[in-house]
């Protein structure tokens, strides 16, 4: 198992303490006037998305964790889980709807997910950042409501509901911001 010193260490590492995988969400140098440099440490754990805040001294080390993240496809829901491919391997997982999370609301069968995995199990499921969702349902539009900041629940393919400029009628397809959950453009007409 690799190590990584303190020389190292950058937000974005994938590191393991206490035997579970955590990501370097924060690091700061700080050297004062007397004594070692210090290295403030913020990690999220992968696994059950808890916090930890930790202080190292230079010459530390850390163990690098055992996670790798692939490129896999959606395949179908089977009761409240999830099920992917990775198109290389042609290996299915089985995600829990604990650890997918509010996916649902994103994807469509056959859509290209991002998977991390740690010791070959999935502990982070993501979709893009973008996708493009029809409106089935949503309330018309007020006759010359024409003003952008005018919004109105619209429900999707997927069966969510996001606001949507009252322009937007059914069988329109939007873009979604998958971060925030936000409306970005209307794809077609």
């Amino acid at each position: 198992m690799a190590t990584y010193n303190t020389s190292d260490f950058r937000k974005g590492l994938k590191i393991q303490i206490d035997g579970e995988p955590y990501l370097m969400t924060e690091m700061m140098f700080v050297k004062p006037g007397k004594g070692n440099a210090l290295y403030k440490c913020k990690m999220k754990n992968l696994i059950r998305g808890t916090t930890l805040d930790r202080t190292y001294k230079g010459g530390d080390s850390l163990e690098s964790a055992d996670v790798e993240t692939t490129t896999v496809q959606f395949l179908y829901r089977q009761g409240e889980d999830y099920v992917f491919m990775d198109g290389a391997t042609f290996e299915q997982y089985e995600v829990t709807g604990d650890v997918a999370g509010d996916i649902w609301k994103y994807i469509k069968d056959g859509m290209e997910c991002s998977m991390t995995l740690y010791n070959g199990t999935a502990i982070i499921v993501e979709p893009p950042q973008h996708v493009q969702l029809e409106v089935i349902e949503t309330a018309p539009g007020t006759k010359g409501d024409t003003a952008t900041n005018v919004t109105k629940p619209a429900k999707m393919e997927t069966g969510a509901e996001f606001l949507v400029p009252g322009f937007i009628k059914e069988g329109n397809v939007v873009k979604i911001n998958t971060q925030s959950g936000e409306y970005v453009e209307r794809v077609s007409n």
